[in-house]
């Protein structure tokens, strides 16, 4: 009975010792020598959150007719009689007619993640495009989100495009001071024109600046303005900056760029405006092209009519 006692005992002890060993294996690492003990707050790193958007909106709606024909004037097929057939501006799909203001839909392979629609207006004159990209912007690195991977696929498109930054600040300051150097050079320029003015007499009747020639002698030759017909160019506002540069109060964060061509197709000037809504990157482009080299495009007008569309559709997402 002592003999069988004992070897019981024994038993105990080994199953004891065999499972504490076992379990100083398992806590002690993860195979790589790494410590991965419970309750360790690098066990599992917690995952950015998802974008907002899920889905994207239809974009050949997401501009409406009003907008459309402010747009892209001329775009409106003449009624019958008109022009001789009235078929000009109208799209056809076997014999039915569709309207220019529907849109042709940009073919993508995953509408889901990227869509966009184009629109265009011509006549003898002059030729508009206006086009919206969505894209909807998803992070594969568990340390992103979606919204800080559509932030910096936006600063990478800003830096393509070389859209300043508030880095440049510092050259606003050397501007001014140029301005002052300026005033100094105005004065000078000042006395030395009083001292040719009691001297010459006449000479200031003919001081060399443009413009001075009879009224209407050039304008007499450019035909009446018409639908979409290039004007005389007007000059913008003196505090209206019209460069490429960063935009407030559009999404989350915003840039135009707007860049003229004077090819031998014509002269014609491309407004990009890129704006970012969550995890969506948009995208509005919008250019007038001229067949008369005598003018440019505005600007101003152009500039005006993209921000336009580019503010409905953050409003948009904002109500989203």
């Amino acid at each position: 009975m002592q003999r069988r006692a004992r070897t019981y005992v024994t038993g105990v002890a080994l199953v004891v010792m065999l499972s504490g060993g076992l379990t100083a294996c398992t806590d002690s690492s993860d195979g790589n020598g790494e410590d991965t003990k419970a309750g360790d707050p690098t066990a599992s790193a917690s995952s950015a959150p998802p974008g907002k958007y899920r889905t994207l909106p239809e974009p050949c709606g997401a501009v409406d007719v009003a907008m459309l024909k402010d747009l892209l004037p001329g775009a409106e097929p003449p009624q019958d009689g008109e022009n001789g057939s009235g078929s000009a501006g109208k799209s056809t799909q076997g014999d039915e007619e569709t309207s220019p203001y529907e849109g042709e839909p940009i073919a993508t392979y995953d509408t889901d993640r990227r869509a966009g629609c184009r629109w265009k207006s011509a006549n003898s004159l002059a030729t508009r495009h206006l086009s919206v990209d969505f894209e909807r912007v998803v992070s594969y690195d568990p340390a992103v989100s979606d919204d800080e991977q559509a932030q910096l696929l936006w600063d990478e498109r800003a830096g393509q495009a070389e859209i300043p930054t508030e880095s440049d600040a510092p050259a606003e300051e050397n501007g001014d001071k140029s301005g002052e150097e300026a005033e100094g050079g105005d004065d000078k320029t000042a006395d030395e024109s009083q001292s040719d003015a009691t001297a010459g007499g006449d000479g200031e009747a003919g001081d060399g600046k443009g413009g001075d020639s009879s009224p209407g002698s050039e304008k007499s030759d450019s035909p009446s303005p018409g639908a979409d017909e290039p004007e005389a160019d007007s000059s913008p506002p003196a505090d209206e900056d019209l460069s490429p540069r960063m935009l407030g109060e559009i999404g989350d964060s915003a840039y135009i760029d707007d860049q003229l061509d004077t090819g031998d197709s014509g002269v014609h000037r491309d407004i990009t405006l890129v704006f970012r809504s969550a995890n969506v990157i948009a995208t509005v482009k919008y250019d007038q092209w001229l067949t008369d080299k005598r003018h440019t495009p505005d600007s101003a007008e152009l500039q005006k009519k993209a921000r336009s569309v580019a503010e409905k559709l953050a409003a948009e997402f904002d109500d989203n």
